[in-house]
């Protein structure tokens, strides 16, 4: 009787049961009925309705097979659901792809390598399929945490490990490509899946454990290219939660030193983000700079590394609106950094604290020339009236004796420190400066920005008034002639420099009507410094000659000649008692200026008595420091 039952009941079944329990062979290993497939296929197609009670049917058959381990037939299932996602696109397929997600999910915990993989290539097929109309109510979370989970596999089987890892990255990959662009799934940049997806793909390209391994095969390639298209489809307000996991990462896992982690993963995102982001990742940067303002002098030394990296890759134009904000936190960790080499170095009472306190100032060193070469780049790529802008920045953060100083506390870090700060920052403006074309010279040094810098000039240290000189050439140097003028020496043929120049401006006469003597005035008094060596000299020559070549018409040409005359006038009474080399020196200057401004001006009579001046000197007196050209 019971038999008879069976008989009779088994027709009365409804057609798609039928239909999907004759795609499963009485052996697994024949794999799918393919003309049984191809009815399941057309009736779905036909009938699109019953796509839900197909895919409920499936997703049961599937769960009793992973729970008795009858593996064949789960591959079975999960082929004929692919087959049939990739046929039916109607709104019915809604349903049938909530069963379908159960069943991929299914695999994804059974815990079972080849499960997983399978499940994750089904994900994946279904992730490249172009839905019609969006999901309401579809979430992928499960998904992200399960995809997340296998890129971390340990497994102790390197290929079975390697397969999971792979899998992982193509599922949250698939993910990426399902959401990213739904204004309904916007949720998937959420930190929540933000802190999962990124750790993911940064742990692979961290981990290339299986470098000879090419494509898809390797998982940190495969990670690589994935991080690349999440960075690349990253809108306007999404990319400080793309980006702040990345420094999150860096930090856990201590990549900050050495940093060259670091530098290609912020390589990787300044290539892959559209370029009108680019300041959102540096300003991201400069907040995480802060935020280790008082780790190790190694680790912000890798910080700053990256922001110079981030700076050098951002386009011209695209840093973004806050300009002094970034300089203004480069030189507030500036200044910290000096307040650390300085602090510790105050402490020192033992033997093994100086070595320690020496190691400490050299690391220190390599934050602030970190820094320094970071506002240099940083100020290179910014147009000539922003760079303008923060050349009096900077300048109005030198601390200056005489002069109120609300940015600095000198008193605290007293002397030493002070003239640490001052060094570092003008330092900095040697690198702004660089290349800076100005048009005219009340642009490049406006009364605000030129009279600091001379009162500078004027301070008792030698390596303080070079750093000036240095300035005041980038500035007034518009024609790259300065590398043809290094050095005090008598040129014998200065045509043959080939010095570029053009004729000075109404604006640069005014200029020099008004604040020539200032300059004139700086420089006299900058030659009779006791402590002056060499290369102050070779600087106030160039000085001179650039002002020459720039700024002279006849009225300066008159000055300049009365300057020269002032300065041998001073070395020879030597009123002022001043040593041997500064009189030696002074003298170098002005036969040397002398001998270029004659040529310059093109007076014969006047370049054959310089020629001759020097030559009155009795032979093997060692009067100047200069050699013949």
């Amino acid at each position: 009787m019971p038999t008879g039952v069976c008989g009779c009941c088994g027709p009365l079944r409804p057609r798609y049961k039928r239909l999907v329990d004759n795609i499963f062979p009485e052996d697994p290993k024949d794999g799918l009925v393919k003309s049984d497939m191809e009815k399941l296929t057309f009736y779905a197609v036909s009938a699109p309705e019953k796509l839900d009670r197909i895919g409920e049917y499936l997703a049961e058959r599937l769960s009793r097979d992973v729970v008795r381990h009858r593996y064949g037939y789960v591959v079975i299932a999960m082929e004929a659901l692919d087959q049939l996602l990739m046929a039916c696109h109607s709104q019915s397929i809604k349903p049938f792809v909530e069963s379908f997600l159960h069943m991929v999910a299914k695999l994804l915990e059974s815990g079972e390598p080849d499960l997983q993989v399978l499940g994750t290539n089904s994900f994946v097929k279904f992730a490249n399929i172009e839905e019609d109309t969006p999901s309401y109510h579809r979430r992928y979370d499960f998904f992200v945490s399960q995809f997340s989970a296998m890129c971390h596999s340990t497994h102790e089987d390197s290929e079975t490990r390697n397969r999971i890892r792979v899998a992982g990255i193509k599922g949250l990959q698939g993910v990426v490509r399902k959401t990213v662009n739904d204004e309904l799934q916007a949720i998937i940049w959420e930190p929540q899946h933000m802190d999962k997806l990124i750790p993911s793909m940064l742990f692979n390209m961290q981990d290339n454990e299986d470098s000879e391994r090419s494509g898809e095969e390797n998982p940190a390639s495969l990670a690589e290219s994935c991080f690349r298209e999440l960075l690349g489809r990253a809108a306007y307000g999404n990319m400080n939660n793309a980006v702040h996991p990345v420094l999150v990462h860096l930090d856990n896992h201590h990549l900050w030193d050495p940093n060259d982690f670091a530098v290609s993963c912020f390589r990787i995102i300044m290539y892959s983000i559209q370029a009108q982001h680019s300041h959102h990742v540096i300003q991201q940067v400069l907040s995480h700079l802060d935020t280790h303002s008082k780790n190790t002098p190694r680790v912000r030394a890798g910080i700053v590394q990256v922001l110079l990296e981030t700076v050098a890759i951002a386009a011209k134009g695209s840093i973004g609106p806050t300009v002094l904000e970034v300089f203004n936190t480069l030189l507030k960790h500036l200044r910290m950094s000096v307040d650390f080499e300085l602090g510790d170095g105050s402490r020192r009472n033992s033997a093994s604290s100086h070595s320690s306190t020496r190691t400490k100032e050299s690391e220190e060193r390599i934050v602030q020339n970190a820094i320094i070469q970071t506002i240099g780049f940083f100020g290179g790529n910014l147009p000539d009236y922003q760079r303008a802008e923060v050349m009096m920045f900077i300048m109005g953060k030198v601390p200056v004796y005489g002069t109120p100083c609300h940015t600095l506390d000198t008193v605290k870090i007293g002397h030493q420190g002070t003239k640490r700060i001052q060094a570092m920052l003008l330092s900095s403006l040697i690198m702004v400066t660089s290349g800076f074309k100005c048009k005219t010279m009340c642009a490049g040094l406006p009364v605000s920005f030129l009279e600091p810098l001379c009162s500078i000039s004027l301070m008792e240290d030698s390596e303080l008034r070079q750093l000036v000189l240095e300035i005041l050439h980038n500035i007034i140097d518009r024609h790259d002639n300065r590398a043809k003028l290094r050095g005090i020496r008598i040129i014998p043929n200065v045509a043959a420099l080939k010095i570029k120049r053009e004729k000075i401006s109404k604006q640069d006469v005014v200029f020099m009507k008004k604040h020539g003597q200032q300059l004139y005035r700086h420089i006299y008094l900058g030659c009779k410094e006791d402590d002056n060596v060499q290369k102050n000299f070779e600087l106030l020559f160039t000085a001179l000659a650039l002002i020459t070549i720039e700024l002279a018409n006849e009225e300066v040409v008159i000055d300049l000649m009365r300057l020269s005359i002032a300065l041998q006038d001073m070395a020879l009474v030597n009123e002022e008692n001043m040593p041997m080399f500064i009189r030696c020196g002074i003298m170098a200057l002005v036969a040397a200026y002398l001998n270029f401004l004659s040529q310059m001006i093109a007076n014969p009579p006047f370049c054959q008595h310089v020629s001759k001046a020097p030559r009155l000197f009795r032979p093997g007196r060692r009067w100047f420091v200069f050699s013949d050209g």
